[in-house]
């Protein structure tokens, strides 16, 4: 069910502003922004420099987002790309994407102290992907190639058991012999309407094959995305906040182009170029699961700038999943 509800933190602007331009209507999705994962991923990083103190390294961003990563650089901790940047004897933390079942234990070997961020929504598809193999499937894998995602997932697997499908012409192209026992899982992040017609395929092809039980795309994908969807339609634009290399923002924008509103996909406020708003009326905002709500309002701020806002709230479910900190943290 979609509500609408008004936000203001800033006083309501009405009438026509200075250069005489109409107020500009911005309509906000709901949810958006932080979920669950990105929330435990940054208070993991955050409780281990508490308790261990500087410096606290981190192999990868811990979520795909400039901001959030400076800011955590900030309070000291460190971001590495491989495990072997790390100091012996310094904590380590493992980013919300998941890192392949080689990189824990070779820090378990190294005797490192450290810490599994990995959502646990991911480290759900990781179980399956072990069990799969355990009864004997080969795995065909959605998912985008080259996402640490991706590369996490994989690596929870032998070699050659696991195949990576990135498109239909993927499935087409796909040749094991009848009878092969086949299973398929999908990244979390993915467009739900595209991933829907891929596992459709999958299952055209190959009618016996083994899926989830539950879908593999996270709850937080799948609510942004029905958000956009909301208020596309009423948009003459629509920005999402998001780094580049996020796949759920991608996702977003490809949302909003699929309903037939222009998208842009910004990191922060200051890449709004004002030209963007010429002819547009009403303006669409979301941001993606590892943009913080400050992003959101810093946004808002820009558009004051030029135009007078009148900003609306619309809600299409309300999320309240938290998920357990990691025991090293809690005990």
């Amino acid at each position: 069910m979609t509500t609408t509800a008004p936000t203001s933190p800033a006083p309501a602007q009405t009438g026509n502003t200075p250069n005489g331009l109409a107020p500009l209507k911005l309509l906000i999705a709901a949810p958006r922004g932080f979920c669950a994962g990105v929330d435990r991923a940054i208070e993991i990083v955050e409780r281990a420099l508490d308790r261990f103190g500087e410096p606290v390294y981190v192999r990868h961003e811990i979520v795909h987002n400039r901001f959030v990563v400076e800011g955590l650089k900030a309070k000291g901790a460190v971001f590495v790309e491989e495990l072997d940047e790390v100091p012996d004897g310094k904590p380590v933390v493992f980013s919300a994407h998941g890192a392949p079942k080689v990189v824990p234990a070779a820090a378990t070997e190294r005797g490192l102290d450290w810490l599994d961020a990995t959502c646990p929504l991911v480290s759900k598809v990781h179980r399956q992907a072990e069990r799969h193999v355990t009864a004997g499937r080969h795995i065909l894998f959605v998912g985008h190639k080259g996402h640490p995602e991706v590369i996490g997932t994989m690596g929870q697997v032998p070699d050659g058991s696991i195949t990576l499908v990135e498109t239909l012409e993927d499935v087409e192209a796909l040749d094991f012999p009848a009878g092969t026992p086949l299973a398929f899982l999908t990244q979390t992040t993915l467009s739900v309407d595209d991933t829907r017609e891929i596992v459709a395929a999958l299952r055209t092809r190959f009618p016996e094959i083994a899926g989830p039980r539950a879908e593999d795309i996270c709850y937080a994908t799948s609510n942004r995305q029905a958000a956009v969807k909301a208020i596309a339609e009423r948009c003459d634009l629509l920005l999402v906040i998001g780094a580049p290399n996020s796949s759920n923002s991608l996702r977003l924008v490809e949302v909003a182009e699929r309903e037939g509103t222009p998208a842009r996909l910004i990191q922060r406020g200051a890449e709004i170029d004002p030209a963007w708003l010429a002819n547009v009326e009403t303006l669409g905002l979301t941001a993606g699961a590892s943009a913080p709500e400050v992003l959101v309002r810093e946004v808002v701020e820009r558009l004051r700038e030029w135009r007078a806002v009148e900003e609306e709230t619309v809600t299409t479910t309300v999320e309240n999943m938290v998920f357990k900190l990691p025991r090293q943290l809690t005990d």
